[in-house]
């Protein structure tokens, strides 16, 4: 391990550089051009074998650096991504909500992808640079993964076959606070509903038009009656995207709604998708308008494992106490005071037996695990595809002030701190001392692997998105 922290130790410039150049790009789903090939550049540099345009997703890639024969061992995956979310541009260290002069208005990175995507890239060459010293066999992949912020890249991957010969797959996500990502995550479908209707006079012809819009608000309501009557735990979203124009003296002609509906486990969302569906015809019939449904993406709910996860948190609390100096602390005190009791409060809860009353600016230590609770994280990921195909097993790990909530402006502000930096190492460290476990101990990987067509009962992966649904950046 010492050699680990020595590998670390040295990369650590070159991993923050790297970070830092991806938050900058801050580049929108499918489109992570130059991040991609940022990632691809430097893992090219490290003897990694590149894979590019994979599943056909021009910013999806794979490197793959060992043996490709039967005795090449284990096939060790590292999940990463880059993409950013619209209207999240922030400049760097502000207290206050202050989009970039360079690019006001404009994507940012709210979730830390650029720390995500960087830490398991360096995870896979200390990993590489380990195998190397020690003689080990491994197979080390690097999953370059695009469109998680709401377009299921990985989804889409898992359908094309991309992950279905990796033994396992590991990856993290910044966090504010430290330990095993335990939660269950929640199904979802997305999809578009366009109502055809036909324009007229508001005034002088009404009776001759067909609202569009008149169909849009009718589903929504019909939707919002819905709700009394799906599983508590089901989450149903909307945006109106078109509403038909701007002259109000027209009767609408087109509208269009995006939904995104949620569920905790697949089938459960593709029924409460139907029921939607359904609703939305009816819409159609009371207006007279014509229907066309466009289904956009899908994800899968997760599969934990138990036997990766106990790994994990193994190396958690081996890895000691986050380190970080006395003006981060301070930095953290500073941003924690931007934020609601209730964001706090949201963090708190789960980790009462840990905080015992108190509420650090950074969080320290690791949270407990318990293999036996059954939580759900009412958000959805389309890592959840991938742990139906092969045992996965990811972290929290704390980059920013605690409390801080994803897809926030105070999240986008803290990306290039000294925090970030320190967490996005951390999670490197532990994802490599996982990944050497796991290729010491293939009993484990075997054990998940068990452990996984349990939790599948048996049963196959079928990917949620149907075969004949094609890219969302080829359709017209």
């Amino acid at each position: 391990m010492d050699q680990l922290q020595d590998f670390f130790t040295r990369e650590a410039p070159r991993m923050t550089a790297l970070a830092d150049q991806i938050w900058k790009l801050a580049e929108l789903r499918y489109a992570e051009t130059a991040s991609a090939q940022l990632h691809i550049d430097a893992l090219a540099a490290s003897g990694f074998r590149i894979t590019k345009n994979v599943a056909g997703i021009p910013t999806a890639f794979m490197a793959e650096w060992g043996g490709t024969g039967n005795d090449s061992g284990p096939v060790i995956a590292f999940l990463g991504e880059y993409d950013a979310l619209s209207g999240l541009n922030q400049q760097s260290g502000a207290l206050v909500c202050t989009p970039s002069v360079d690019s006001p208005g404009l994507a940012g990175h709210g979730c830390g992808h650029h720390l995500l995507g960087t830490s398991a890239h360096f995870a896979a060459i200390a990993l590489q640079a380990h195998l190397q010293a020690s003689g080990g066999k491994a197979r080390v992949r690097y999953y370059g993964c695009p469109a998680e912020e709401g377009g299921s890249g990985k989804t889409f991957m898992a359908r094309a076959g991309v992950f279905d010969d990796v033994d396992v797959a590991l990856t993290w996500h910044p966090a504010s606070y430290t330990g095993v990502f335990s939660q269950s995550t929640l199904a979802n479908v997305q999809a578009k509903f366009i109502f055809h209707g036909k324009a007229s006079h508001a005034a002088h012809s009404p009776h001759l038009g067909r609202s569009a819009l008149d169909a849009v608000e009718l589903m929504n309501v019909g939707v919002n009656y819905l709700r009394e009557h799906m599983p508590p735990d089901a989450r149903v979203h909307y945006a109106v995207t078109d509403t038909g124009g701007t002259s109000p003296n027209v009767v609408q002609a087109r509208a269009e709604v995006l939904y995104l509906i949620r569920a905790v486990r697949n089938d459960e969302a593709a029924a409460l998708y139907e029921r939607v569906q359904n609703v939305a015809r009816g819409a159609a019939l009371m207006t007279e308008c014509k229907l066309d449904i466009v289904f956009d993406k899908a994800c899968s709910n997760l599969l934990q494992n138990s036997t990766l996860n106990a790994v994990l948190h193994a190396k958690l609390l081996a890895e000691g106490k986050l380190k970080v100096n006395a003006a981060e602390q301070t930095k953290a005190v500073d941003f924690q005071a931007t934020l609601t009791a209730s964001d706090i409060d949201a963090v708190s809860r789960p980790l009462a037996s840990v905080l015992r009353g108190k509420t650090p600016a950074v969080f320290e230590g690791v949270a407990p695990y318990d293999p036996a609770a059954r939580e759900v994280l009412f958000g959805s990921t389309d890592v959840a595809d991938v742990s139906w195909v092969t045992p996965t097993a990811q972290a929290w790990v704390a980059c920013f002030a605690f409390g801080t909530p994803m897809h926030s402006w105070q999240l986008v502000s803290q990306g290039l701190s000294g925090l970030a930096h320190a967490g996005m190492v951390r999670a490197a460290r532990v994802l490599t001392a996982t990944a050497i476990e796991l290729v010491n101990k293939p009993e484990l990987i075997e054990q998940a692997k068990a452990e996984l067509l349990e939790r599948r009962q048996g049963k196959p992966y079928a990917c949620p998105i149907p075969a004949d649904v094609p890219l969302p950046f080829t359709r017209a």
